[in-house]
């Protein structure tokens, strides 16, 4: 009966059930279970691996840049113009549910990326889908989608997302396409979806940037509308961690 009852819970895909009901059925501590305390017990370990399993997936989806990068290791030690109270008054969701932006901008090396990836593993860790991409490389995607008929299904895939995180913006000068593109992205992501945007551009010069005034009006007043905003300052991170090793 015990290995009947094994097979039917991997037949039925409850690997964590059976993995949990072969380990506990043994220990001396779990003798005096009733059998209602022993299947919560069971039911307890197939719903947290479950878990662990979505959120596994939804970090190799995510690409992040820095997977392993999280809030709770934000170094506040350096003044970054980083504060934990903004980073915990963050951490309730509330953002993500109400579709609201994360614009983040400063010098090169002061931990953008780094930032915009920890919220993005935040987010994944809490059930949300993420997907993460440097503008210049998204615009390459972009171009490569429409030479292939597949834009419109591109920028669904963009929209989808519970938090897109787009780095690196204003590297590069826009075209005219490419103010259409990031005008398009969002327009269907306004209160549908998260955006977190890092930039070496102070979000006061993005409409400058844009260049464009309809296209730059509509863009900054969309992403301004409901958004919080993290202006870094201060030397390169990676100087410090290469003047300490």
């Amino acid at each position: 009966m015990y290995t009947q009852t094994i097979t039917k819970m991997q037949e039925m895909k409850l690997h964590g059930m059976a993995m949990s009901f072969q380990t506990r059925r043994t220990k001396p501590d779990h003798q005096d279970l009733n059998h209602d305390e022993f299947t919560a017990l069971l039911i307890d370990d197939e719903y947290t691996q479950r878990q662990n399993n979505r959120q596994r997936r939804l970090l190799q989806r995510a690409k992040l840049k820095f997977s392993s990068a999280a809030l709770e290791n934000i170094d506040y030690k350096q003044s970054r113009g980083i504060t934990k109270s903004k980073i915990t008054s963050l951490q309730n969701n509330q953002w993500l549910e109400k579709h609201q932006n994360i614009l983040i901008s400063g010098p090169t090396g002061v931990g953008k990326s780094y930032l915009a990836c920890a919220f993005g593993q935040w987010a994944c860790r809490n059930g949300f889908t993420v997907y993460y991409n440097r503008w210049p490389r998204m615009l390459g995607d972009i171009l490569a989608a429409r030479g292939e008929g597949n834009y419109l299904k591109y920028l669904q895939k963009l929209t989808k997302v519970n938090l897109l995180i787009i780095d690196d913006f204003g590297l590069n000068s826009l075209t005219d396409t490419d103010k259409k593109d990031l005008m398009e992205i969002i327009e269907d992501r306004y209160m549908m979806g998260s955006t977190i945007i890092a930039s070496q551009l102070p979000t006061k010069d993005w409409h400058a940037f844009i260049g464009d005034p309809t296209i730059a009006d509509a863009v900054c007043d969309r992403l301004f509308h409901v958004a919080h905003k993290f202006e870094l300052k201060g030397d390169s991170m990676r100087k410090k961690l290469e003047n300490i090793d």
